[in-house]
């Protein structure tokens, strides 16, 4: 949009008029010019629209690209790119992310929460061990779910029963739980799920994934398939 020159009309005029905008282009252009199925009115009528940007670390540092561990990466270029890993974590935290241990062969993945969808289209993912770990709440398995539903080969970390119960002065409250069903997690996840959703352990128990102490961090760490590097 920032690319368009009309005389008399700024970016800013615009964006705050899309809405009427997209009444007078809808009248005024050809059908063969505006694309239908759209969500958004820079999609619907051909202009760029913003990347979305993945923020990702190299956990083994023969990897740093020049000396660089931390990039953010448009998704696009991300799925050109494909690093020469065998595992990847993904983290909706960022803190997390950013003081995730050293991993031979590995990266992490973080801060896009259920934006995490974006990953659909790097598809040298499912080529590689998956790891999610988010909240241990109701939506923390949603976005577990909704991560096994393009990368089935995922599995959870630090999202079991044990963690949870083993925390309990950590606890926080769910403000809306998700009440519905979902149809790719495990049967200890589902399990854990439904008892999140029932209130057996209390009023919308939560255990953000930041409180978990990071001793317990490196020791879950420490039973995967890559292990920290010395």
């Amino acid at each position: 949009m920032r690319q368009m020159d009309i005389p008399g009309v700024d970016t800013k005029f615009v964006e705050k008029r899309k809405s009427i905008f997209t009444e007078l282009l809808n009248w005024v252009l050809p059908e063969s010019y505006i694309n239908q199925a759209a969500t958004s009115f820079e999609m619907r009528f051909g202009l760029c629209v913003k990347p979305t940007r993945i923020r990702m670390r190299f956990l083994d540092r023969r990897m740093y690209l020049q000396g660089i561990e931390d990039i953010t990466i448009p998704v696009e270029q991300l799925a050109a790119f494909n690093p020469n890993v065998s595992t990847v974590f993904i983290t909706e935290n960022e803190v997390n992310g950013l003081s995730f241990p050293d991993i031979k062969d590995s990266i992490v993945i973080f801060g896009l929460g259920y934006a995490v969808d974006a990953l659909k289209t790097v598809k040298w993912l499912k080529e590689k061990s998956i790891y999610y770990w988010g909240d241990i709440d109701t939506h923390g398995f949603v976005m577990l779910d909704q991560v096994r539903s393009f990368l089935p080969q995922t599995k959870s970390l630090l999202m079991s029963e044990d963690v949870l119960l083993s925390t309990r002065d950590l606890w926080v409250v769910e403000d809306k739980p998700f009440m519905g069903n979902l149809s790719h997690l495990t049967e200890d996840e589902h399990q854990l799920l439904n008892s999140l959703q029932d209130n057996s352990w209390g009023e919308k128990v939560r255990l953000e994934q930041e409180r978990i102490p990071f001793k317990r961090v490196l020791e879950e760490i420490k039973n995967i398939a890559s292990p920290p590097l010395q």
